[in-house]
């Protein structure tokens, strides 16, 4: 897959290409299933599956929410889109003169103009431009003059007979809840904070005979306080964990962190990538009335999230 990360840098326009636009934040079921079907027209016409989409988010900017929770940061959108097969991402920068670009310049300079847009797959309710003024109506309005396919899918339901769609805003509602079990559902894989193992305050091996890689969070969304059963990826290994989301109130820190423990490890990941798959909530974040106690419900927490992780579970 190419990236492309500003609409000047396409230097020639693509083969027949087949396009669909949003912020795919999270890429899940929904979006992988409108990515497919991209695939799948390109293919008939022998052409090139392009995604569009943007950084920062757009809420980042049209509501100037400067911590807008992400479910994935834009390194690990990016590796999914390509995971899936699209031949050309371009991710382009969002900004208020962007958001004033009225829908029809939208059409005729950047899909037309500048892509050569051949088709465009989307949802049934997608809006664009400014205010929100281009819609499914007038991209068949342009289809005939500039000849083009466009291409309406139905959103995909979370189940058989579900009052509700699959979406992003559904998605971190639960990821906030703790619910990772229904998230992984709608993301089609376990819901995944990544970030640089920082020191901690040493106490994880030195105390409680547990230590832990401390994660640094950029920007992504972090599940309810809590303990959760979580598998990490870390030099191309899968291994088990239990992390602790929240501000260790036995100490009284009052700082919050993302610790991971990870089971039967020696290694040292100071400084070191991970990913962090979270796989089940074991249970809520609790004060304990002594250290000693913290450590044997610890001890307890790890055997939960042994088992649980043994077999099927340990997976991506």
């Amino acid at each position: 897959m190419q990236l492309i990360n500003n609409i000047e840098n396409i230097k020639e326009q693509f083969i027949n290409p087949v396009i669909t636009i949003g912020n795919f934040d999270g890429v899940h079921v929904g979006h992988q299933a409108l990515l497919h079907e991209v695939i799948k027209k390109a293919d008939s016409i022998h052409g090139s599956s392009v995604v569009l989409t943007f950084k920062p988010h757009p809420m980042r900017v049209l509501k100037k929410n400067n911590h807008f929770p992400l479910i994935t940061l834009c390194e690990q959108k990016v590796e999914l889109i390509e995971a899936i097969g699209i031949d050309f991402l371009l991710c382009l920068p969002f900004t208020l003169e962007f958001a004033s670009l009225p829908a029809v310049n939208f059409i005729e300079d950047i899909l037309v103009g500048s892509i050569g847009m051949k088709a465009i797959v989307t949802g049934k309710d997608y809006t664009f431009g400014k205010n929100r003024q281009g819609n499914i109506e007038l991209l068949n309005q342009y289809a005939t003059l500039h000849g083009f396919e466009v291409i309406v899918k139905n959103w995909i339901e979370a189940t058989v007979n579900s009052p509700y769609r699959i979406s992003s805003t559904r998605i971190r509602r639960l990821v906030k809840d703790g619910d990772l079990e229904n998230a992984q559902k709608l993301l089609g894989r376990y819901y995944q904070i990544r970030g640089m193992v920082k020191r901690g305050r040493d106490r994880g091996g030195r105390l409680l005979g547990f230590p832990t890689a401390n994660i640094e969070l950029k920007d992504e969304l972090s599940p309810k306080r809590g303990v959760y059963a979580v598998t990490v990826e870390y030099g191309g290994d899968l291994l088990k964990g239990v992390a602790n989301i929240g501000y260790s109130p036995t100490f009284d820190d009052h700082i919050f962190t993302v610790e991971v423990h990870v089971l039967n490890f020696n290694g040292d990941m100071y400084d070191q990538p991970v990913k962090v798959n979270f796989v089940k909530r074991i249970r809520d974040e609790k004060k304990f009335s002594s250290v000693n106690e913290l450590a044997q419900q610890i001890g307890r927490d790890v055997k939960k999230a042994d088992a649980l992780l043994t077999g099927s579970h340990l997976k991506t």
